[in-house]
């Protein structure tokens, strides 16, 4: 059966050596730099009544701990910006939290890592954060960093033989044709428009939400970006798995890797198309000269198999991934020279600040 959605493959959950809990200190990065442009979009953009309940919803959170950096990061800003309740007869401000992720994400690492000392009670809330999940109008901060990029399906062109979106020998759209990379485009832009419809609906007027968004950079072609072009050396390691024997050719050809990296110009392009917000603040998150010196490839291949693994074990089996992942990484360090000299276009993180409109 085809790999045709992303429904059922959260990131590796426990914490083994590929874990998620392990191997997420590149996400971490991004919610650490954005904590100052959060900071700022609370005490110059939050505009919304409250009793004394401040509700929040971190979509796609995974199992920690990047989720709980960024919980404290917005409840530190509201209470910088509200050192009292907006209704002092209701008592000090409290905070409710809202977990989302997909129903097979692993909530018991999540809730075992729950700091102790929060500020805050924590509730799981299972689901596709493409549809609706809370009441109308009952969040006032949402949350979503590094899963708007996964797709909840793969194009259907991409197998059907008779289209010319037919992606036969490559598993990815770095090499493809414009075709190919056109319905990754309509498939991404179908899901962001399910997500801003649903969200406009449960966050209150005033509201805010931010967006961590990894972003194709402008003027850059996929082929060109590190990123996406090295999942032609993953297809080409399962190529080479299926000419040994070890896998079917046919369950190659119908693998397709679901996700897409938009520009900054597409995410503009689609939020204001789809008028539920106002975009208040969207930029480049600004990479330290230390967090790049700090990655390696070794880390890179420990950091993909953590997001990935799901996706491909989905469709392949469990048996494939310790082989596919070792003839993966050797062929990144063979080609690292290689990918190293596009450095400069190496994907950006994209944060994005949207408040509700009115009407």
């Amino acid at each position: 059966m085809a790999c045709t959605s992303t429904q059922s493959c959260p990131m590796n959950g426990g914490n083994g050596k590929y874990s998620y809990t392990r191997n997420s200190s590149i996400q971490r990065w991004g919610v650490e730099a954005s904590k100052a442009l959060i900071g700022e979009a609370v005490w110059e953009k939050l505009d919304t009544k409250f009793s004394n309940l401040f509700n929040i919803a971190d979509l796609g959170c995974s199992v920690g701990p990047n989720t709980f950096i960024v919980v404290e990061n917005i409840i530190e800003s509201v209470k910088l910006k509200y050192p009292a309740s907006p209704d002092p007869s209701s008592g000090s401000t409290e905070f409710q939290v809202f977990f989302n992720d997909l129903p097979s994400n692993d909530f018991n690492t999540l809730l075992q890592g729950l700091p102790r000392n929060r500020e805050y009670t924590a509730s799981i809330v299972p689901g596709s954060f493409l549809g609706r999940l809370f009441p109308q109008s009952s969040l006032h901060f949402i949350h979503s960093s590094y899963i708007l990029h996964w797709l909840s399906e793969v194009p259907k062109e991409l197998l059907d033989k008779n289209s010319p979106a037919w992606n036969k020998g490559r598993i990815f759209y770095a090499s493809a044709p414009n075709e190919v990379v056109q319905a990754y485009s309509a498939q991404f832009a179908e899901d962001m428009v399910s997500f801003l419809n649903a969200w406009a609906q449960e966050l209150v007027h005033g509201g805010l939400m931010v967006l961590i968004i990894p972003s194709l950079p402008a003027d850059t072609s996929p082929s060109e970006c590190p990123l996406i072009a090295v999942m032609d050396l993953l297809g080409d390691s399962l190529i080479g798995m299926a000419r040994m024997g070890l896998i079917a050719e046919a369950k190659v050809d119908s693998f397709n890797f679901p996700k897409y990296y938009p520009t900054q110009h597409e995410l503009e392009t689609l939020i204001g198309k789809n008028g539920c917000f106002s975009i208040e603040r969207i930029e480049p998150l600004v990479q330290s000269t230390a967090h790049a010196r700090d990655l390696n490839f070794q880390m890179f291949i420990s950091h993909t198999r953590a997001a990935w693994e799901g996706v491909i074990k989905m469709h392949f089996g469990s048996d494939i991934i310790n082989e596919l992942f070792d003839r993966f990484m050797k062929k990144v360090l063979k080609f690292s020279p290689l990918i190293s000299k596009h450095s400069s276009k190496q994907i950006t993180e994209v944060f994005v600040l949207l408040k509700r409109n009115s009407n």
